[in-house]
């Protein structure tokens, strides 16, 4: 009876996060998709979508604006794109270079034959700046985002000059039991089975107060539910939240020597999580993140949600400039 409990706890949980219907199942075989996807190709980014190749075959969407003396790369959150940077690439790519990218899985990057994982999410990003001819960087990383920024800082160091994590995970930890109920309850079907209704509620949750202009979240969630590769994109978020429980960063943080600047709404509704951690708050996980990361400091910004890089953009970006200052 307890187990059965604390499974409902954790599928509403985790339907806020991913918007998702969760149930229990053994995940489909992959499949191939041999021709561009025209949903999500057709998804309307703000800023224009390039590509490119990595090294390891795998073909990336990203969008480059801006010039300056620093560059940005921006890595946005389970289950998003690249667009949910739009206000900040606006302001930001002013003064820096300023690149947001589609991981692997994700908006209008490969979602087929890719490997996920955390580690190599953190090579995405390494591999980009090869290509790119992008000697260091200041990472800034959204949610799943800011967990790869702190992977790709333990990996590679001297190419990371500051981070700047946005309601990141990695702070918050689980015990061994929660993060098996976490593998077992989202699985591609589930992802596949959101009706409508649900996913839009579920993206609602980011925000404190939803803006109008982020309508366009649930708009383009719900085209994607109606793409041949949109299994392929079920896949690549079950994948992602195996890939965090699996590789944990907590342990490592006090090894990280990057400058790092840690930004979380008041009113962050996922992190947390409130029904695994009902005792633990926003402000407690943002002073665990403080006191592991020795070069560190804190941003607490009010009326605010999981999306505060959106629904706090102005003091976001603020707080990045003075930052990087």
């Amino acid at each position: 009876m307890k187990n059965s409990f604390n499974r409902t706890i954790l599928l509403a949980s985790l339907s806020l996060i991913l918007g998702l219907n969760a149930r229990c199942q053994a995940p489909a075989a992959a499949s191939v998709s041999t021709t561009t996807d025209a949903v999500f190709e057709n998804l309307n980014y703000k800023y224009p979508a390039k590509k490119l190749t990595l090294a390891n075959g795998t073909t990336i969407a990203y969008t480059d604006q801006g010039k300056g003396s620093e560059t940005l790369i921006l890595i946005h959150g389970l289950g998003s794109y690249l667009p949910a940077w739009n206000k900040n690439i606006e302001d930001l790519s002013k003064n820096y270079r300023t690149i947001a990218i589609d991981l692997p899985g994700y908006g209008k990057s490969q979602k087929e034959n890719i490997e996920v994982s955390m580690a190599a999410y953190a090579q995405t990003v390494l591999q980009l700046m090869d290509k790119l001819k992008i000697k260091r960087t200041v990472l800034v990383g959204h949610s799943m985002g800011g967990q790869i920024a702190i992977t790709t800082a333990l990996q590679a160091p001297e190419r990371v000059k500051k981070l700047v994590l946005a309601a990141p995970a990695g702070l918050e930890t689980f015990t061994e039991q929660q993060k098996q109920l976490f593998k077992m309850t989202v699985t591609p079907e589930s992802v596949q089975n959101t009706s409508p209704e649900k996913a839009a509620a579920n993206i609602k949750i980011n925000f404190y107060q939803m803006p109008a202009d982020a309508q366009f979240m649930v708009d383009d969630r719900l085209k994607m539910a109606t793409s041949p590769d949109f299994a392929n994109y079920s896949r690549a978020v079950a994948a992602s939240v195996a890939a965090m429980v699996d590789e944990p960063v907590y342990e490592k943080l006090p090894q990280l020597q990057t400058p790092t600047l840690i930004i979380f709404g008041e009113q962050d509704a996922l992190i947390p999580n409130k029904y695994l951690n009902p005792t633990l708050t926003t402000q407690a996980v943002a002073a665990i993140g403080k006191e592991r990361i020795k070069n560190s400091e804190v941003v607490v910004l009010p009326q605010a949600g999981h999306f505060v890089q959106y629904e706090r953009a102005e003091a976001f970006n603020t707080a990045v400039r003075e930052f990087i200052k």
